[in-house]
């Protein structure tokens, strides 16, 4: 079983990850560039976690960037993935100013990966736990990864699997002994940008 995130954040640290994210996406449009707040005083926020920021604009996906490794103090990772999630995100073209104050966005915290033993996709699809676990698939130079919130469009774990290797690069019937699996789980904080 995944650990859930090792991360406890009181409600005021929830609040000012919001509001870092607030203040990198104006700060942003305006500067054209990114600026790394000053770090907050809350001491959880100073802890080495993975996160992903989630942009949405009129409920449509408009950025996703994150990272899978605790590298970096939460609050920083988290304000460099919204950024990303703006304007590297490839899929989309960058934030502009007149659409910031109509994004409402997700951050997601992860837990530390759990490596899953590779006994075939009947067994993954089997221990797969929907609307809980996120999942990384990698083999070589292939990696992809859905956040748990994928389930909310593939409730299937056969269907959330092979969508998942069609992100990697690979066929729906593409399996292979050597292909490294992990999950997590995060915990989801939402926000708004009009709203702060």
């Amino acid at each position: 079983m995944p650990v859930s995130c090792s991360i406890e954040l009181e409600p005021a640290a929830v609040e000012t990850l919001k509001e870092l994210v607030v203040k990198v996406l104006q700060n942003a449009v305006v500067d054209q560039h990114f600026i790394l707040p000053a770090a907050p005083v809350n001491q959880s926020l100073q802890q080495p976690a993975a996160s992903f920021v989630t942009l949405y604009l009129n409920e449509q996906l408009r950025g996703c960037i994150g990272s899978l490794e605790a590298s970096r103090p939460l609050w920083h990772d988290v304000c460099h993935n919204a950024y990303s999630s703006a304007f590297n995100d490839s899929r989309f073209p960058p934030l502009r100013a007149e659409e910031v104050n109509q994004l409402s966005f997700d951050i997601a915290v992860l837990s530390a990966p759990e490596n899953m033993a590779n006994q075939g996709e009947q067994q993954l699809s089997n221990e797969l736990v929907p609307q809980r676990d996120g999942l990384i698939l990698e083999q070589g130079e292939h990696k992809a990864v859905f956040l748990p919130s994928v389930w909310q469009k593939l409730s299937n774990p056969r269907d959330f699997i092979n969508a998942l290797k069609q992100k990697a690069g690979w066929s729906i019937d593409y399996w292979q002994p050597n292909i490294e699996i992990s999950r997590f789980t995060t915990k989801v904080i939402h926000g708004e940008v009009h709203c702060q």
